[in-house]
């Protein structure tokens, strides 16, 4: 079976740069990708060239297995059945609401194209403001309309730029949900480019994160979080401190952190690691032993984070209900859960 969008070894270059290569990945019908990664890596050229905007130099994009780019051969954007919702919404400001989302709708007749439209805007709850023009509506809306325009000729696939980034925060999370609920109940294939990890989460299935211009890794926002596969991917990726510790051949580990039990391996005495150290990691206990001084906090509503000084002079995060109210210089008390934690080789990767 074919899967509904599929980049086989693509790269794109602009003369001598190349902006991405090497990558392969796949999205099945439904599926909703994100191509995450931070300002540079190639994410956004990706994107254009799944679209149609940007050739490739190598490899092959297939959707729903017809091969739409490959070297010297290329459909035309508009002949590739998808949709896209820029980073600017790029509606109409001269049409309103209701010819905005119908634009792409010509070759329907006129019966046709005012059902599809009634359609698109029911499905965005905009009914109400079908005859509102962009200037009058709010960021949200304007960005429900930019998707329900995309939706309207009913695409292969969606295409998401950056959809969120010109909303409040407050506003960009709940609008991600609302988009991920909207596409899952509708079987919409999509994409979104972001380099935001928690639209990433929020919207996406399957996670492709970039470095300059290659895959990283392709996960599951869990696996990308829980199971990194390198220092890069653990750093981009979520809150944490990544340590130098040393332990014995019992697994116990300096800075009095606990024993690290992996199963059967067997540690050397002396063997350095580097530890992935989330917040979660850290717990705050009253009745531990181990009390650690507080470099620096940061109030988050129904928590803190602070970040605590080892006697070497790391540090590590640890979040703490809100009512657990220290002050820098003072220490806190914590266990270490040693269970989750993830373990890099001594020496950094070159490559990460």
């Amino acid at each position: 079976m074919n899967s509904q969008l599929a980049l086989q070894g693509v790269a794109v270059s602009y003369g001598d740069y190349t902006a991405a290569q090497e990558v392969t990945l796949s999205l099945e019908q439904g599926q909703i990708g994100c191509l995450l990664g931070p300002s540079g890596c190639g994410k956004t050229t990706l994107l254009r060239a799944i679209a149609g905007f940007e050739q490739v130099s190598a490899g092959t994009i297939k959707l729903r297995g017809q091969a739409i780019s490959r070297p010297g051969a290329q459909l035309p954007p508009e002949q590739r059945k998808v949709g896209m919702v820029f980073q600017d919404f790029a509606l109409f400001p001269h049409l309103n609401v209701q010819r905005n989302v119908g634009f792409g709708l010509h070759a329907m007749d006129r019966k046709s194209r005012a059902q599809r439209v009634q359609e698109m805007l029911s499905l965005v709850n905009l009914e109400a403001y079908a005859k509102s023009y962009p200037h009058e509506l709010s960021g949200g809306q304007q960005q429900r309309v930019a998707l329900a325009r995309a939706l309207a000729p009913n695409p292969e696939i969606l295409l998401l730029d950056e959809p969120f980034s010109n909303l409040d925060s407050e506003l960009r999370e709940q609008l991600a949900t609302e988009v991920r609920q909207l596409l899952k109940r509708n079987g919409v294939t999509a994409i979104l480019v972001t380099h935001d990890q928690n639209e990433a989460f929020a919207v996406a299935d399957q996670i492709t994160l970039m470095r300059d211009g290659r895959v990283v890794q392709i996960d599951t926002p869990y696996n990308l979080y829980h199971n990194p596969a390198s220092e890069f991917v653990a750093e981009f990726i979520g809150q944490g401190s990544i340590i130098t510790v040393s332990v014995d051949d019992t697994g116990e580990l300096d800075n009095g952190l606990g024993i690290l039990d992996m199963g059967h391996r067997h540690w050397q005495a002396g063997e350095s690691l580097r530890l992935l150290v989330r917040p979660d990691d850290v717990e705050y206990d009253d009745f531990s032993s181990l009390s650690l001084p507080i470099v620096s906090k940061s109030f988050r509503g129904a928590h803190y984070l602070y970040e605590l000084g080892l006697p070497d002079g790391q540090s590590v995060p640890c979040m703490t209900p809100s009512h657990v109210d220290r002050s820098v210089g003072q220490t806190l008390s914590v266990k270490f859960n040693l269970q989750h934690v993830v373990v890099f080789p001594a020496l950094k990767e070159a490559q990460s």
